[in-house]
C-alpha cells in the first residue's frame, strides 16, 4: 500500500470514532468556529497542537511556522492574528516553542541555507539581544534550550506590540498572552511567561488611540 493511502484510511477510522461518540459531531462543528485560543507553534511534526493540549477540533485556532516566530513584516501571521483577535475574539494567544527546535539550532550556526537564512535571521537577533547570558552557558544543549525560551519570550513581546492587540486590550480586556515550551522528552508543556491585557513589556511600543473613534 502506498504510504499516503494510510493517511486516508486513518481518516476514515477517525471519522467513525467521532461519530460513534457523537453522531452530530461534524454537522455541529461545520456550523461555525468559536475557539478561545490562538496557538502559534513551530512547524515541527512532533508538536501537534491539539494532541499535546488534549483539545478537540474547534477549540484551537492554529498557526505554525519554522521556530514559532511573530514577524512584524509577515502578512501571514499578522492576518491570522488580526482574524483571531478581531473576528474570533479569542481570549488567549499562546506562543509555543519546543526544546530541540531545528530552526533555533540552525540559527546558532553559520550555515548558509539560502532563503531560510532570512527567516532564521530573526532568531539570530534574539541571540544577539541576549548574547551575554547565552555565551556564558558552556553546554551547547543547555544554551540551545535557553535560546528556545528566550525566543518564545521575544515572540510574545512582539504580539503585545501590535496595534490591534492593544486595541482589544483597551476595548475588551483580552486576549491574555502566554509563552510555553514543549519538552519532547517528557511530553510536558512548560509555562514560562504570561502577559495580562494592557501589560506592555516596554512603553516605546505602546500606542495612544483616539478615544472618539
Amino acid at each position: 500500500m502506498d504510504d499516503f493511502r494510510r493517511l486516508l484510511l486513518n481518516n476514515r477510522a477517525w471519522v467513525k470514532d467521532k461519530l460513534d461518540l457523537r453522531p452530530d459531531f461534524f454537522t455541529a462543528s461545520a456550523r461555525e468556529q468559536k475557539p478561545e485560543y490562538l496557538w502559534i507553534g513551530c512547524s515541527d511534526s512532533r508538536v501537534p497542537a491539539e494532541e499535546v493540549t488534549g483539545t478537540q477540533p474547534g477549540e484551537l485556532f492554529v498557526h505554525r511556522n519554522v521556530a514559532n516566530l511573530v514577524v512584524h513584516t509577515d502578512f501571514n501571521i499578522l492576518s491570522v492574528l488580526q482574524f483571531a483577535v478581531d473576528v474570533l475574539q479569542v481570549k488567549h494567544i499562546i506562543v509555543c516553542g519546543h526544546y530541540g527546535c531545528g530552526g533555533v539550532k540552525t540559527a546558532m550556526t553559520k550555515k548558509d541555507l539560502g532563503l531560510i537564512n532570512k527567516w532564521l535571521r530573526n532568531i539570530k537577533d534574539v541571540y544577539r539581544f541576549h548574547a551575554a547570558e547565552l555565551d556564558a552557558i558552556t553546554d551547547l544543549e543547555q544554551r540551545t534550550d535557553r535560546l528556545v525560551e528566550l525566543n518564545v519570550i521575544e515572540q510574545v513581546s512582539h504580539i503585545s506590540d501590535i496595534s490591534f492587540v492593544q486595541h482589544a486590550w483597551k476595548d475588551h480586556r483580552r486576549p491574555m498572552l502566554h509563552g510555553w515550551v514543549y519538552d519532547m522528552k517528557t511530553g510536558e508543556l512548560n509555562d514560562i511567561m504570561k502577559v495580562d491585557p494592557g501589560e506592555h513589556p516596554h512603553d516605546i511600543y505602546e500606542f495612544e488611540f483616539d478615544t472618539e473613534k
